[in-house]
This record gives structure tokens, C-alpha cells and sequence, in this order.
């Protein structure tokens, strides 16, 4: 009975590391940021009417960075916010607080009246949209945009 437990054990010690291995070999690690700093940046939600509304309205962070992301809500109700790209998890270095990943990693929920921090590494330089929707009024988003700026040296 005790050689069978100790088999047991093994064969389910042996199942989860293989699991953990298959797991880590999905995601790609990331380059090497292109700057050690990590900037921290606030961005406020606020409501106007049944309207989020994200500050700053340009987001402006470095590219291939990594940045810590303070998020303020004072926001009656959930906010999401997206960003093409931007938070999918091989991009989300660290999240806490009030803040969850949504199933698609195209955003993160922030509860009501919720703080958080985010930490992800930015995408290259350019520009996208991003905005801020309530569960209540999605077809009233708020958009901003996200400028990805050339990273400090």
C-alpha cells in the first residue's frame, strides 16, 4: 500500500510538471526592454452621465518598456479597458487590485470604484485607439489614444 502511494504521488508529482512545462512553453518570453526604468503613469476613470471617461485622453508611454500602470476609478460601476494588444498576457507583466483580466485579454475590468496597478510591457512606437466602456452603455465607449513614444535611452 505505501509503494503504491509513494507511485501515486510520483505519477501526479511527474503530471503537474509536465503541465507547468507545457504551459510555459506556450508563452514566448519577452525581448529585453528597450529602457530598465519603469515610468509610472495614472490614469483616472471618471463618469460623465452613463459615460466613462478615461484621463488622460492621450495616453502617452514609452514603447518596449515596461510601465507601471496606477488605475483610479471613481466610477459608479465596472469600467473596462482596452487597447489592441496591449493586455494579452504575454504583454501583462503583474496585475493587483481591483482590476480583472478579461476572458479575451483584450482588457481589464476595474471594479467599482476600484484601484489597481498594472505592470505590462508596451508595444512598439506608434498609435492606437483605446477606450473605456461601462457594462451598462457599451455602445457609448469612451476613446482615447495610446501613443506609444520612442523609449528613453
Amino acid at each position: 500500500m505505501m509503494i503504491l502511494r509513494y507511485a501515486m504521488f510520483g505519477l501526479v508529482a511527474l503530471s503537474a510538471t509536465a503541465f507547468g512545462n507545457a504551459a510555459l512553453a506556450q508563452s514566448k518570453p519577452l525581448p529585453p526592454a528597450s529602457s530598465g526604468a519603469m515610468p509610472p503613469v495614472e490614469l483616472t476613470i471618471t463618469m460623465d452621465g452613463d459615460k466613462p471617461v478615461c484621463a488622460p485622453a492621450e495616453l502617452r508611454l514609452p514603447a518596449n518598456t515596461n510601465v507601471e500602470l496606477h488605475i483610479i476609478s471613481s466610477a459608479g460601476e465596472p469600467v473596462t479597458i482596452t487597447a489592441p494588444g496591449q493586455f494579452e498576457n504575454a504583454n501583462v507583466l503583474h496585475a493587483d487590485g481591483d482590476l480583472v483580466h478579461v476572458a479575451s485579454e483584450k482588457g481589464y475590468l476595474v471594479k467599482q470604484n476600484g484601484k489597481g496597478t498594472l505592470r505590462i510591457r508596451t508595444l512598439k512606437e506608434g498609435q492606437e485607439a483605446y477606450a473605456c466602456t461601462s457594462n451598462r452603455n457599451q455602445k457609448a465607449p469612451f476613446e482615447g489614444k495610446l501613443v506609444l513614444t520612442p523609449p528613453a535611452g
